[in-house]
């Protein structure tokens, strides 16, 4: 959700996307001057554009183009309606391959062997089809651990590295999940880390694969993998690393945002803590934010410690 700040001078409020702070107040010096906050709308105006939708002859019927000077967003408009047509033939480019993509999603439910040895069925998802994702993937990326490991860490999908490595949880987000982990008095050696979707999800850009989330489709046909881990497992505390994660688990009305941190039960174990997935830490806007995050982060693991009696 948008960041934003109320500056007054009894008192300021700030949302970051996730909490609601107040701060003293100010005075006038401390807001941006008129040019940023003038720069700051121009942006927002030219990517909320939709150039499908341009009517010159309308607009001027609202609004007489004698007085278009007086809007801040004036400045830009003519540049906007000079590439509306390549943005449309774009859009429509864009729509037509998604709705190819679309049509080869075709998926079932992973055929996960009868078999109470995780690794036959790790062996066995080497070779899964069930979704579209394996065309892309270098490999599929299984969960990796103690086989009775009493704390289950259940993520979204592989990233990058992971893909490429084989295993979950070695790129950035997982070096800080070590971080984190240790922090809290965790062996990760001691934890069964794995991903609810076993394949990497990516769009080209530039030369870099860049994360997708995975669909519902997606996330289905995965599903088989991830119930027979979590039941071959048996752990005695699962956390949720995540939206995708916690939803897999709770279904999709599941809020991280409003449950973190709480101890929950579920079918596939009967403590389940939900927290953030720790890539979201790397997003965070400013250092500030990601300490102030990460501090969060450590908390929702102690607790699951705890609960596993590793801390």
């Amino acid at each position: 959700s948008m960041r934003w700040s109320i500056l007054t001078p009894d008192r300021c409020a700030h949302w970051d996307g996730n909490e609601l702070t107040f701060t003293a107040g100010v005075d006038r010096s401390q807001a941006p001057s008129d040019d940023n906050i003038e720069a700051l709308w121009l942006t927002y105006y030219s990517n909320i554009f939709n150039p499908g939708r341009v009517k010159v002859h309308a607009m001027q019927a609202e609004m007489p183009k004698k007085y278009w000077r007086n809007l801040p967003e004036a400045v830009v408009i003519p540049s906007l309606l000079k590439e509306a047509p390549q943005r449309v033939e774009a859009m429509v480019a864009k729509s037509k391959a998604k709705a190819v993509l679309d049509d080869d999603e075709e998926w079932h439910p992973a055929p996960v062997p009868a078999t109470t040895d995780l690794g036959e069925v790790a062996a066995a998802a080497k070779g899964c089809t069930a979704c579209h994702l394996f065309k892309r993937g270098t490999q599929t990326v299984f969960g990796e651990g103690p086989k009775r490991a009493k704390l289950l860490m259940l993520g979204e999908q592989p990233g990058d590295q992971e893909d490429l490595a084989g295993k979950p949880f070695v790129g950035p987000a997982g070096k800080l999940l070590d971080r984190a982990l240790e922090e809290a008095g965790i062996d990760r050696g001691e934890v069964y880390v794995t991903n609810t979707v076993k394949h990497f999800k990516w769009e080209p850009r530039g030369k870099r694969r860049i994360h997708q989330k995975p669909n519902s489709r997606e996330i289905a046909a995965c599903r088989p993998w991830m119930e027979a881990e979590l039941r071959l497992v048996k752990p005695k505390v699962l956390v949720c690393l995540g939206s995708t994660a916690a939803q897999a688990i709770f279904g999709p009305s599941f809020r991280v945002t409003r449950q973190r941190g709480v101890m929950l039960e579920s079918e596939f174990a009967p403590q389940v803590v939900a927290t953030v997935h720790p890539s979201s830490l790397l997003r965070q806007p400013d250092e500030a934010s990601r300490e102030r995050e990460y501090a969060l982060f450590v908390a929702d693991l102690v607790v699951a410690a705890k609960a596993a009696g590793a801390k």
